[in-house]
């Protein structure tokens, strides 16, 4: 008899997705020269392509986990550049809510490339976060409440507990 195989849940997938793609582009970043904001985002491009080739994860899935990695790390660092603040209080809750892997990993990438994903920053506009989307640790405030979600592990985005709304930011200094 065949052992049976759990389900495949897509959103842990797409968090596990989140997370190598995080881990291999900063494995590749530490053997590179060039470790500005863009070089990461190449790189993560480039781990997008060796997961792909792996066949673990659709060409989809990784294209919008790449992005949502992407913006989470430009937000951190913009963060990070304009209060001066640290990655715990980016985070919006006690660092030691998420396990020490991932926050090691995410607060490396923002801070090695702070000054770089500025620039990148400067010539888009922030994405805006949404429900369905997946995001990494840290909290984001319902843009019709106000209403505040903590996330301590690469999550899915929910609608908003208190109102239903959808769409997301981080919070900013002050």
């Amino acid at each position: 008899m065949k052992d049976l195989q759990p389900p495949h849940d897509p959103i842990e997938a797409m968090g596990e997705a989140y997370e190598r793609l995080l881990e291999t582009a900063l494995e590749d970043l530490h053997k590179a020269e060039d470790k500005s904001g863009p070089a990461l985002h190449r790189l993560i491009d480039k781990a997008r392509e060796k997961l792909l080739a792996a066949e673990e994860f659709s060409e989809e899935e990784l294209e919008k986990v790449g992005d949502y990695l992407k913006r989470d790390l430009i937000d951190a660092a913009d963060y990070l550049s304009e209060t001066g603040s640290d990655f715990a209080t980016w985070l919006g809750f006690d660092i030691e809510l998420i396990e020490d892997r991932l926050k090691e990993m995410f607060s490396q990438a923002a801070d090695q490339t702070t000054v770089e994903l500025l620039q990148l920053k400067q010539q888009a506009e922030h994405a805006p976060y949404h429900t369905g989307e997946i995001t990494g640790p840290g909290t984001l405030v319902c843009d019709s409440c106000g209403e505040r979600l903590h996330f301590h592990r690469v999550s899915r985005i929910p609608p908003c507990p208190k109102c239903k709304g959808t769409s997301f930011h981080r919070p900013t200094a002050g």
